[in-house]
């Protein structure tokens, strides 16, 4: 049996007070950064393989199911606002397809042959990278899409939170992220898909900065699709600029991005870009 689904280390949960719950709870919650701190070395691998990739104009999928699924849509939604990126530079793709998002599908996972189809829909080549995540490392799904993508030259990773699954097997850049057992027992949106998360976050930033979408600490590629965001893309342009409220709205809304903005100010030597 795999530590995900592993006998809880408490029982009797329903007899527990409410602040017994939310203590323990977050007593499981701690081990999650400590466990991904072992998971560095595999991470900076599978970090590399992806920059080369994208740097080559390739993209990077993630292929999962349930919570592991949801958590790579939402991953992959939110580059593009952040950083600028085309939408179809990172995608993510769920066992029973969108509709799973919301709403659970049932036996999607178990067919090993649908990833690889889905992936197709998708022109997918051999300058992309494929990442599956799967908390168990066993989903069918995902080491059917693994396979087949490997099999045809396409680079892969995994994220998981056992050690030596079949799904890590499957990937020529696996990320095992030992969790081991959830507080309630076998529920993986727990810990695991708190690891789960942390690494993406960790795979995609370090991948937007190395591409060049992070300049100093700022996202200067981020889309302006908010009053929130256009109000810290203008004090970023102020920052960066030593200029005045009004000049660097007026800046950031003609250009649409902070890094333009910047650009256009810098590159006209009588600065009259206003």
């Amino acid at each position: 049996m795999s530590t995900t689904e592993s006998s809880s280390n408490y029982d009797s949960l329903e007899q527990m007070n409410v602040h017994e719950l939310l203590v323990n709870i977050n007593r499981e919650d701690k081990t999650v950064p400590l466990a991904v701190e072992k998971a560095i070395p595999q991470m900076e691998k599978l970090v590399n393989a992806t920059v080369e990739r994208l740097q080559q104009g390739g993209r990077l999928f993630y292929i999962g199911a349930g919570t592991s699924g949801r958590l790579g849509v939402v991953d992959a939604s939110e580059c593009p606002p952040t950083y600028g990126v085309p939408h179809g530079m990172v995608i993510g793709i769920m066992a029973g397809g969108d509709t799973a998002i919301r709403k659970a599908v049932e036996f999607a996972e178990d067919d090993e042959e649908q990833a690889w189809k889905d992936l197709q829909e998708h022109n997918i080549n051999e300058k992309d990278i494929v990442v599956g995540i799967a908390a168990s490392g066993r989903t069918p799904y995902v080491i059917g899409g693994l396979k087949a993508s490997r099999e045809r030259g396409i680079a892969t990773g995994c994220i998981v939170c056992n050690a030596g699954s079949a799904v890590a097997a499957a990937a020529e850049f696996p990320v095992e992220v030992v969790t081991g057992p959830e507080f309630v027992t076998g529920s993986t949106r727990m810990k695991a898909g708190t690891a789960q998360k942390l690494v993406l976050n960790m795979l995609t930033t370090s991948t937007m900065v190395k591409l060049g979408r992070v300049k100093g600490n700022k996202m200067v590629d981020m889309q302006l699709s908010n009053h929130k965001l256009v109000d810290r893309g203008t004090r970023m342009v102020m920052e960066e600029l030593k200029i005045d409220r009004e000049q660097a709205g007026t800046l950031l809304l003609k250009y649409g991005s902070v890094r333009a903005a910047v650009d256009a100010y810098r590159n006209s030597n009588d600065h009259q870009v206003l």
